[in-house]
């Protein structure tokens, strides 16, 4: 009977060793695959879970967007946040444009958004626009010569 249970055993952590392998080499494989240049799901609607806000791509299961948010100075549940992109949009491979202005974006240029505690690990984001769109309302003649025409603000228009 003893020898029963220990055999039992034996093939029980077998397959335990194999499962924890399998899924540690799985992993393994798919992060490998990703940094060897995935190709984007397609595009997406600005706004949708999982879609990049620059780029419009749709992101699989663990790729991120990269951010930096910064805390709230008046100690409330909003924080600001920059929004840099995603990988594929970051490394050149699609076009980046603002999705407020409709603007195109450069690689350093970023999004700028306001983020809101939901829950334990849901988080609002309200994009209120690009760097260009952000700073040519205070100074229309810093960003004219990126800036198209149709979007330019006329001096007579003040500030809200």
């Amino acid at each position: 009977m003893m020898d029963y249970l220990q055999t039992l055993l034996a093939v029980i952590l077998g397959i335990a060793l194999l499962w924890f392998g399998y899924r540690l080499l799985n992993g393994q494989y798919r992060k490998a695959r990703r940094a060897m240049g995935a190709k984007p799901r397609g595009a997406g609607k600005a706004g949708d879970p999982k879609v990049c806000l620059v780029c419009r791509a749709r992101l699989a299961n663990g790729e991120l967007i990269q951010t930096q948010a910064f805390p709230s100075l008046t100690g409330g549940k909003d924080k600001l946040m920059h929004i840099q992109g995603c990988v594929f949009c970051l490394e050149g491979g699609r076009g980046r444009s603002c999705p407020v202005c409709s603007a195109k974006l450069r690689k350093e240029d970023k999004l700028i958004a306001r983020m809101f505690d939901r829950s334990r690990n849901r988080h609002h984001v309200h994009v209120l626009g690009c760097v260009l769109c952000r700073s040519q309302k205070r100074r229309p003649a810093a960003t004219a010569e990126r800036f198209p025409k149709s979007y330019q603000l006329s001096p007579s228009a003040g500030s809200r």
